[in-house]
């Protein structure tokens, strides 16, 4: 979609300054933030894609206020809220006061570790060939989507070189909504700095992107 989430490209953030010898976590609250969430994402309820999106939907205002991990739980408490784990009376609370769904499943401390170790995994086998090879010219489509995609706003309606195909995965765009895996191929990328910059740009750098087959054309 297209939300403060979205930066690639925009101007009058300043430049990128990485955090020197930065902790993992910079506040002991922020290891509850992503234990909670690892945890209810453990109920069954919904998936990467849709989790994703809940954190998108944040305003601009509120995205940029926002630390990462704050954008996290205020993705979560969306989650919760839309799935009737909680409700807005139980938040204002701090606490349960209403009745809530059960979960499908609960992961138990004993089992985290096993549970990460599986991960997620989204690769699924194609039955149609690829529509690219290395080496093709393409042109990712114009569009504007109100849902959820991983194709980047600063990566639209630009032409690049297929480096390499990959495997068929889920479809996140339509996976985000409850509309099905959709599994399609995906690709990386490649586009020269002018491509992506335009005017002044660096010539020697490039961007690479991975792009599912249908945001693709052939160039």
């Amino acid at each position: 979609m297209n939300g403060p989430q979205d930066l690639g490209g925009q101007m009058g953030f300043g430049p990128v300054a990485p955090e020197k010898d930065e902790p993992i976590f910079h506040a002991d609250w922020e290891k509850r933030a992503l234990g909670v969430t690892l945890a209810t994402g453990a109920f069954g309820a919904w998936n990467i894609d849709e989790s994703r999106h809940a954190r998108e939907t944040l305003t601009p205002a509120e995205y940029y206020t926002s630390s990462y991990y704050q954008i996290w739980i205020k993705g979560l408490e969306t989650l919760l809220q839309r799935h009737g784990f909680v409700s807005s009376a139980d938040l204002a609370a701090g606490k349960a006061v209403d009745p809530a769904a059960k979960p499908k499943r609960v992961l138990m401390a004993a089992d985290v570790a096993a549970a990460l170790a599986r991960g997620g995994p989204c690769d699924r086998p194609m039955e149609t060939p690829a529509r690219f090879k290395a080496g093709d010219r393409v042109r990712t489509k114009n569009f504007n989507p109100t849902g959820h995609t991983r194709l980047p706003r600063y990566a639209r309606a630009k032409q690049g070189v297929i480096e390499a195909v990959r495997e068929g995965y889920v479809f996140p765009d339509s996976n985000a909504h409850h509309k099905g895996e959709n599994p399609q191929w995906l690709y990386t990328v490649v586009f020269d700095g002018a491509e992506i910059w335009g005017e002044g740009a660096d010539p020697t750098l490039t961007v690479s992107i991975d792009a599912w087959e249908s945001y693709l054309e052939p160039a």
